[in-house]
């Protein structure tokens, strides 16, 4: 079994304005393929060669002989379930069962975006911010580089990157610009809502 570069979900120019062809072109084309390309090459004749990418994922993790293993299976896990986190005019207010849970967790959805976006903007370095489950109830973690809630015992729901390949062609070093239109232009309610039922195993 050999780890493919799964389709993005909509055409290299369906997020624009927000997030430009060229920048999905740079992001989705050379570095996701490139953790993909890597992930096969260091895989390849050992156990991990015929597991799920998701099995990879747990089964490196924390390993200091497999650590380069997991970060490119980690990276292939995360880019994939980030494309699925937007959508062409997506955006706006949660809806449905997320939204009822975020209430749960935040005074209110702009409670909610205000956290999710001080938390983006709270990460140094390289990593993700994410909306997850656990038990129920919904919260936002940072991981660094690589690093993939799921090792957590958390449900991943959406996610962005925060790593600057994924915005600087766009935006430079304006991430809070690039935090805000997730919220509000991009960001798949839908896909949140599929993960609080069927767990976000890719």
């Amino acid at each position: 079994m050999s780890f493919v570069l799964d389709p993005l979900p909509y055409a290299q120019d369906a997020l624009a304005p927000h997030i430009s062809a060229n920048t999905i072109s740079f992001h989705y084309g050379k570095h996701h393929a490139g953790y993909v390309n890597k992930l096969n090459e260091l895989t390849k004749g050992t156990p991990y060669e015929t597991q799920t990418l998701t099995d990879v994922v747990k089964n490196t993790y924390g390993n200091p002989a497999t650590v380069a293993i997991f970060n490119n299976a980690a990276q292939t896990w995360n880019h994939t379930f980030y494309w699925r986190s937007m959508k062409p005019q997506g955006g706006g207010a949660a809806t449905g069962q997320i939204k009822d849970l975020i209430l749960q967790s935040f005074d209110s959805l702009d409670s909610f975006s205000k956290a999710f976006t001080d938390a983006a903007l709270g990460q140094f370095g390289s990593g993700w911010t994410w909306l997850v489950e656990k038990d129920g109830k919904v919260s936002i973690i940072k991981t660094s580089n690589a690093d993939n809630p799921i090792n957590q015992g958390y449900n991943p729901l959406i996610t962005l990157d925060v790593w600057e390949h994924a915005y600087y062609l766009d935006f430079q070093n304006r991430r809070i610009d690039y935090a805000n239109l997730f919220l509000t232009n991009l960001v798949n309610w839908d896909f949140a809502n599929q993960n609080l039922v069927n767990k976000a195993h890719l």
